[in-house]
């Protein structure tokens, strides 16, 4: 069984979807299999990762064919840390879906698509091989599609012909650049590619496809200037799909941009400068972008974008304190992102909205959410000690040792900037005297739901929010694990001989 663990938390997904699809039209018996099987996929992520920190890195080789000319699968610290923490965001959206997700809807497939795309995403982290990354990437953007369209109202039609059109562009790009990797080395396999890439003499094809990879995953992580997609269409579908998706999707960009510009293009400056360039104007146009929206998704989705250039800005430093704080701000962002799009769909089912302006009054009728809504808010933040400052600590170190004086006054500018966005939406959605609402007869509020549902939508924020609260107390271990992934990235020959001698 451990040999082939590293398959295990893919096959399971798979075999989720299947079996869902022959409860079609069960509802409750849908909930519990995806409940039950998050729970099975959480405790095979928890092994293999045990695995990776113990063994080493761990290699499959799908049908017996050896490196590189087989499908091979690789877990590292990195992939498995981010297979645990995939495990650990379905499982709190599969709980939140079963209360927040209406019938009708999971009926049409609901918990079958959104197992696909967790297997999707499981599968983009353990590949081994870049055309089958672009392989799991088309059937995130397929299954993603699908949840965002899953009820054909105007604005999630909308909002999916944007995410799809511009995510289709981006794998357009990536196979583009895929193709030319290709022709310079006829070698798809990664590690394999560590090795051919710095022997080319080509160098200028080398960097046309280095760029091409940066544009495709740049759009897939909502870089700027490419990140006009994101917030025009994570605000349109339920709270459940907003959740993985601003948890999850565009971190799967990032992790292929670490990956790829730490085992395939190493060594340039040029590529360095542009991605901490890319880095301090992503952290400027989001924090910019979240300060001036009305609707709680979007202000959430713009500091998706915000974000996401600490964790450029990390790899285009590009030492190990840089990428330890990268990485351990990934970590923090995949819990402190899902949970807050969970805590919108709640304030949406307490008040029937989510404008700014029509909210209200909530820590008055409702202090104990409240004040759990408040500790992933603050972590948001970064206030010390919860999850998101420690991080800082590291980016802050490694811009100073690179005398990256810039990168400091953005990381500190955005900071400032999500401080502010807090405040504001703090003192708009809780503090502020209750706002006269019009009652919805058909909307099911809160307080009407039945103690079982309400438990179901409380649960798993109470589940990311304790988590967090680890992340943030417990820093020394997460800080461990992130130097340990970083180090790997840098040194990455242990990844190599993993996957070239054909370790199982």
């Amino acid at each position: 069984m451990m040999q082939q663990l590293l398959i295990y938390p893919l096959l399971l997904q798979l075999f989720l979807s299947i079996v869902l699809m022959f409860a079609w039209g069960r509802v409750n018996l849908q909930r519990i299999i995806s409940i039950v099987g998050s729970v099975i996929g959480l405790v095979f992520s928890i092994m293999l990762l045990h695995q990776v920190l113990t063994q080493g890195t761990q290699t499959m080789q799908a049908g017996n064919w050896a490196a590189p000319f087989g499908i091979t699968f690789v877990a590292d610290a990195f992939a498995a840390t981010l297979v645990l923490l995939t495990s650990l965001a379905g499982l709190a959206v599969s709980s939140y879906s079963s209360a927040s997700i209406i019938p009708a809807r999971i009926r049409f497939g609901y918990f079958s698509i959104f197992h696909f795309l967790v297997l999707g995403l499981i599968g983009a982290f353990l590949t081994g091989d870049i055309f089958n990354l672009y392989v799991w990437f088309e059937i995130i953007i397929i299954s993603s599609f699908v949840l965002i369209t899953l009820g054909g109202e105007k604005a999630q039609i909308e909002g999916a012909v944007k995410y799809f059109t511009l995510n289709f562009l981006a794998s357009i790009i990536f196979l583009t650049a895929i193709a030319v990797l290709y022709g310079l080395t006829g070698s798809l396999n990664m590690a394999d590619l560590a090795l051919l890439v710095p022997e080319l003499e080509n160098k200028t094809l080398v960097d046309v496809a280095a760029i091409l990879f940066l544009i495709g995953f740049g759009i897939k992580s909502a870089v700027f200037p490419l990140y006009f997609w994101l917030p025009a269409s994570y605000h349109t579908p339920p709270s459940a799909v907003q959740a993985i998706f601003g948890g999850l999707l565009t971190k799967v960009g990032v992790y292929a941009l670490i990956r790829i510009f730490s085992l395939v293009f190493l060594g340039d400056s040029f590529l360095q400068e542009t991605l901490i360039i890319i880095a301090v104007l992503t952290l400027f146009s989001g924090g910019i972008g979240a300060l001036v929206q009305k609707n709680l998704r979007k202000v959430f989705s713009y500091l998706i974008i915000c974000h996401i250039g600490f964790m450029i800005a990390g790899l285009g430093m590009f030492t190990e304190v840089a990428l330890a704080g990268a990485v351990f701000y990934l970590i923090h962002d995949i819990v402190i992102k899902t949970n807050l799009f969970m805590i919108s769909g709640l304030i949406y089912r307490i008040k029937g909205t989510v404008q700014l302006d029509k909210l209200g009054g909530l820590y008055d009728k409702y202090p104990k959410l409240s004040l759990l809504m408040l500790i992933p808010l603050l972590s948001l933040v970064g206030v010390p000690p919860l999850s998101g400052f420690w991080p800082k600590i590291s980016l802050f170190l490694a811009a100073y040792d690179t005398q990256n004086y810039l990168v400091v006054a953005m990381v500190v500018f955005a900071s400032l900037l999500t401080l502010i966005v807090v405040a504001k939406l703090w003192a708009e959605a809780f503090w502020k005297k209750d706002a006269e609402l019009p009652e919805r007869p058909h909307f099911l509020y809160f307080d009407k739901l039945w103690i079982s549902k309400r438990i179901q939508f409380v649960a798993p924020i109470v589940l990311l929010t304790l988590v967090s609260l680890y992340i943030g107390f417990g820093a020394e271990h997460i800080q461990q694990l992130s130097t340990r992934i970083a180090d790997e990235l840098i040194n990455h020959k242990q990844y190599i001989d993993a996957v070239m001698t054909n370790r199982n």
